[in-house]
This record gives C-alpha cells, sequence and structure tokens, in this order.
C-alpha cells in the first residue's frame, strides 16, 4: 500500500506550543517550556512536531465535513448542515455566527510554522541529516503560506505577522494588529511561494507524496494571481469604505489590467515545469480521460493533493444514492443550472438564461431540444464507456440528458437511472419514499455528483470504496487560468512576455479535445473578445465542477448577487414513490431552495470576538 505525509498526521501528537490549547490567536497563553528545548534534541520529536504543522492542511478528500464551497453556489447543493451551508445560502450568518471559523485556526498553524522555521536547523540529535532538516524547513514555509492564502480567500486582506512569534504575555493592545492591504497580502503570500518554488523538489519518494513541490508553490502564485486580477479585488470600488483606523484603503479602488498579465504569467510558470500533463487514458476515451482525473491515483496532472492519498469513503458514500439498502447516504447533487451548463455534443452551450420563473432561455443554435421533458430511448455513454451492457446503460429519458458533452454523463447522475457499483448495477428513483430518498440523504434536487464514486468497485455488499488523492491544484485548472488571464489581457489592452491569445487557444484546444469536444472557435466561429472571455467561465464552470472553486468564482468576477441568489432549481423530489419507480410527476423543473446574497457576503466577515480583542482589526464592508 502507498503511504504519504497525510497518513502519518493523523497518527502524530501534537506538540504545537498553544496550537490547540488556546482559544484565539490573541488569547494570552503561557508557553510550555518544561519540554520545549528537548523537542529539538530528538530527530522523532523534530519530526512530530513538522509533522503537527503540516496537520493543519485542510484534507481536501474530506470536504463534508469542514468546507462549505460544496454546497453554497449554484453548482451544488447539500442536504446536510455539518458546516451550516444554510447560514450561507440563507443569508442568516454574522460575525457571531459563521458557517466556519478557520480564522484561529490557521493563525495557529502561523504560529506553529514559525516556531518550528525558528528551531528545526538546532536539531542536535545526529542520525537526523541536513537533507531532512531542509526539506522540512521548506515544506513548513509553504505551509505557513499557504495558511495566509486560505485565510484571504476568504476574508480578504489579513494582517500579516512575518517571522513574529506572538507574545502571549503581552497586553490586549500590543497584541493588536491592523489589516494589510490586498496587495500587501498578495506581495507577502507571493514572494514566500517563489521563495518556496526555488527550493522544493518536483518529486518524492513514494513515502512522502503528498507534500507541497515546486509546482504546489507555483500554483497557489497562480490561483492568487488570478483571484487579485478579478473585480472583487482589482478596483472594487463597493468596498472603498474598508479603511484601517488611520485611514490606509485596504482594497484597491483602481483597476490595474497590468494585474491580468502577472496572472498569466503565473499560470505559465506552472505549465513551464514540465512534468504536469492532461489526464488521458491510453485509448484516450473522453469519459475516462476525465473520470480518471479523480479516479487514477497521483496521476501527471494532479500538481496537489490536499490531503494526498486517502480513503475514498467520505467521497463515495456522500455521492452514492442509498439504493434502499442503506449503505450508502449521497446528498451532495448539481443544481439544474449546473446540469443546464455542459455544453451539447457539438460544443455549444444550450442554455444562454433563464425567465422569471425558471424557464431556460435556449440557444437555438445548439441543437438542445425546445421540449426538454418529451421522453426517448437512448444510451448513457459513461456507462457504455464503463463497460455496462445495454440492458443497463440504456433508457427512456427526457431529452434534455441526450446528446450532451462527455464531462456531463461523468459528472451528472440523474434519476430512473442505472447507479453501477462494480459488476452490479440498481435502478435509483429519487422521488420522495424511494430508494433514493427514503430518509434525508438524498439530493434536493434530484441529481448526485456522479464522478468521485468509484464505480469499479461494489461498496455495497462488499464495502468497497477504494482510495483518492483528490486534485486540489492540477494542470488543467492552470490552463483555464492562462485563458481567461490571456483573454483578459486582450480585452483591457495590455500584453506581457509570453502572454499571448495563440497560447491560450492551444491550451483551450487540449482540454477540449482530451473530452472529445471541437475547439471552441468552431464551436463559436464568431466570437469576440467579450464573449470568448464568457466562455472561457463557462468552460471553468464544467471543467473544474465540484473541485471546491466555483464558489470562489462567483465571489472573485463578483456575479454571484445573479448566479447565487434566488431559486436553485432541480427534479420535483416532492413526487411520491416507492422502491425504484420514478413517477411522471417528478420530471419538471422545481425550486427546491431559494436563496440569499448580498454584496456583504463576497468575503466572510472577521469574528466578533477577534474585533472585541484586536481594536484596530477592520471589518469586512458591510457586516
Amino acid at each position: 500500500m502507498k503511504h504519504t505525509i497525510k497518513t502519518i498526521f493523523a497518527s502524530v501528537l501534537l506538540l504545537s506550543l498553544g496550537a490547540t490549547s488556546c482559544d484565539s490567536f490573541l488569547d494570552r497563553q503561557e508557553d510550555e517550556t518544561m519540554t520545549f528545548e528537548k523537542i529539538w534534541e530528538q530527530r522523532s520529536t523534530t519530526q512530530q512536531y513538522f509533522f503537527n504543522v503540516m496537520g493543519y492542511l485542510p484534507n481536501d478528500s474530506q470536504i463534508f465535513y469542514y468546507r462549505h464551497e460544496c454546497g453554497a453556489s449554484d453548482e451544488g447543493t447539500c442536504t446536510w448542515n455539518w458546516n451550516n451551508y444554510q447560514l450561507i445560502n440563507f443569508g442568516s450568518w454574522n460575525a457571531s455566527n459563521l458557517p466556519h471559523d478557520n480564522f484561529n485556526k490557521y493563525y495557529q498553524a502561523i504560529r506553529d510554522c514559525n516556531i518550528f522555521l525558528q528551531n528545526v536547523m538546532s536539531c542536535s540529535d545526529p542520525v537526523v541529516t541536513q537533507e531532512e532538516l531542509t526539506m522540512w524547513y521548506n515544506c513548513a514555509r509553504w505551509a505557513r503560506a499557504y495558511y495566509y492564502f486560505l485565510m484571504m480567500r476568504d476574508f480578504g486582506p489579513i494582517f500579516l505577522v512575518g517571522d513574529e512569534l506572538m507574545d502571549f504575555s503581552a497586553s490586549a493592545a500590543e497584541l493588536a494588529r491592523p489589516r494589510n492591504t490586498w496587495d500587501e497580502c498578495v506581495d507577502y503570500v507571493t514572494s514566500e511561494m517563489e521563495w518556496c518554488a526555488e527550493r522544493l523538489t518536483d518529486t518524492y519518494s513514494s513515502s512522502q507524496m503528498g507534500l507541497p513541490t515546486r509546482g504546489a508553490a507555483l500554483a497557489v502564485i497562480s490561483r492568487l494571481k488570478l483571484y487579485s486580477a478579478r473585480p472583487l479585488f482589482n478596483g472594487n470600488t463597493l468596498y472603498r469604505s474598508v479603511v484601517n483606523p488611520d485611514g490606509k484603503q485596504l482594497f484597491p479602488q483602481e483597476a490595474d489590467p497590468q494585474k491580468w498579465v502577472e496572472a498569466a504569467q503565473a499560470a505559465k510558470a506552472v505549465v513551464d515545469v514540465g512534468i504536469y500533463e492532461l489526464y488521458r487514458t491510453e485509448d484516450n476515451d473522453p469519459y475516462m480521460n476525465y473520470y480518471g482525473i479523480t479516479q487514477e491515483e497521483w496521476n501527471k496532472e494532479i500538481i496537489f493533493s490536499g490531503g494526498g492519498y486517502q480513503s475514498r469513503w467520505t467521497l463515495g458514500v456522500h455521492t452514492a444514492p442509498g439504493l434502499g439498502v442503506g449503505t450508502a447516504y449521497g446528498g451532495w447533487g448539481p443544481t439544474q443550472q449546473q446540469v443546464d451548463s455542459y455544453a451539447m455534443s457539438n460544443g455549444r452551450y444550450p442554455i444562454s438564461g433563464y425567465e422569471a420563473d425558471g424557464t431556460p432561455i435556449i440557444n437555438e443554435n445548439s441543437g438542445y431540444p425546445s421540449n426538454e421533458f418529451a421522453k426517448e430511448t437512448f444510451n448513457n455513454p459513461f456507462l457504455t464507456a464503463m463497460g455496462a451492457p445495454v440492458a443497463n446503460s440504456q433508457g427512456t429519458w427526457p431529452v434534455m440528458y441526450k446528446d450532451r458533452e462527455p464531462r456531463f454523463y461523468v459528472s451528472v447522475f440523474w434519476g430512473d437511472s442505472q447507479w453501477k457499483y462494480g459488476d452490479k448495477y440498481g435502478l435509483c428513483s429519487f422521488c420522495q419514499g424511494a430508494n433514493g430518498h427514503m430518509a434525508h440523504d438524498y439530493p434536493k434536487s434530484g441529481y448526485m455528483v456522479n464522478r468521485y464514486y468509484d464505480h469499479t468497485l461494489d461498496s455495497y455488499t462488499q464495502q468497497q470504496w477504494g482510495n483518492v488523492t483528490f486534485p486540489s491544484f492540477r494542470l488543467g485548472e492552470i490552463y483555464l487560468n492562462y485563458i481567461e488571464a490571456a483573454l483578459e489581457c486582450e480585452r483591457n489592452g495590455v500584453t506581457g512576455e509570453g502572454v499571448s491569445r495563440e497560447q491560450a487557444m492551444t491550451y483551450w484546444d487540449d482540454l477540449r479535445d482530451r473530452v472529445g469536444l471541437s475547439s471552441i472557435t468552431e464551436a463559436y466561429p464568431n466570437a469576440t473578445i467579450d464573449e470568448l472571455v464568457e466562455l472561457v467561465r463557462k468552460e471553468r464552470r464544467v471543467e473544474l465542477a465540484f473541485e471546491g472553486l466555483r464558489y470562489y468564482d462567483t465571489r472573485t468576477w463578483m456575479i454571484a448577487t445573479q448566479t447565487d441568489r434566488g431559486p436553485m432549481y432541480g427534479m420535483n423530489t416532492s413526487a411520491v414513490s416507492s422502491g425504484n419507480v420514478t413517477t411522471d410527476d417528478f420530471w419538471q423543473r422545481v425550486s427546491f431552495e431559494n436563496r440569499v446574497f448580498k454584496n456583504n457576503h463576497y468575503l466572510f466577515p472577521f469574528p466578533q470576538r477577534e474585533l472585541d480583542r484586536n481594536k484596530v482589526l477592520t471589518q469586512n464592508y458591510g457586516w
């Protein structure tokens, strides 16, 4: 069995000086000096401290336990409320009631990183090598910068502490820190990641896979630079009132198009590492090409996997219907809006918008049927690609699911279809009382996320779930980062070394060819630059579906007041049935949730307890 650094994290004693005991980063706390010096005398305890520092990294393969991204955008819906998705969706959150609060956690992590970075090289154990100490140091420095990035994507500008160890014997006033500006935060994280990229290796031994690489450092810069170029952090005058007590403006008020150049160059730097490839099977099957991204462990497209090599149980059991036997409780589903976002097999997008009552506005040139609920007998090509016989891959379904692109069939499971598990199949219905909706564990939209379940294994009768390396950063995203940034450069009349439409189209052609689609210029031969920017946003939505990025895309583009507000649609899961029967009244567009999104929801509020303690910490807009 493969092992990774994350496997070891789970069994390590937490030796942090205050990382687990204090209520807040700004709380006073006595340093635990009794054992501190001894930590650095032995290789084993020094390594344990390193594991603790890295152990704050989010396990992206277990997104249901602590992340809000999968259920709080127009991409998906989650039936559970473990992380208070509904607080975001219904607008009932505030500074004292955050959906999830990692502010304190990540500052604790940063303090632990600083302690480790200042002491690791003093390890006096003769069995430790300089190579080991250097690797631990470089990885911990990457982690420290990454913790800042994770806070910035939720809170925006934060306060930077650098190498400083906060003195918990100081007064609250002495511990107070004002926020740095957005650009200062970006510059700091970028410079730290650049430092790491010059020193981290490209690959590790099998026992160390999961540690950050040079590509992981550059990929963080790419995503951060892209966010920084987008409207939320580049000329957002809505947030002009967010200033420090000394009047310092925290959000850039003038849009700087040169940031798009920086974003494109940052993405190109990742590609130029030269070791990553879009995942393709030997026979270049477009369905298995896309499915394999999350199916094939440590494939060459993955740049960094938050969590590393993990059991697939969490992902699988929450994206598998119960089928009436109670061994799975799938409840993570695409919205109808997400279902509508996938292109037709000709590469054209079928739905251009919605009427006030949710009726789709159909692009007549796409080939999408005007009577979307008319039924025909046709094949689910994903099941065929998985080796399913005709009896299990074919059904009589609404034609809205016919002739769609491969990523649709890999990602979306609709009712009245056969669920494949190993060499077995189960017909599933999401009608109320049926085998996919017998209790609260069901997808509220009547669709299930399909791409994370290992359909080659029998998890129902044999409890086989398999393993996964979640693609926290992958080459497909980096291509899309470059395409968007390069097109925005053209739209804004700026350019720079390595930035070109030709290169962008080469990456775009590769992405679409991987899933059997014609180039975007063949599908839309007369597209203007504005239309191409909109098309790459659509491409990003389907290519990166359910990877936790749509939530931040709608916010940094500042379109969430349109996309994440109002009715979310799906099929009629209130239609009553039993067993595996899907009744005719299931097939209709129904709003399962009416969501709230206001201008202040683009960013999290700072926790009230931190505002009470840190009197120079400026709250975000509107909170």
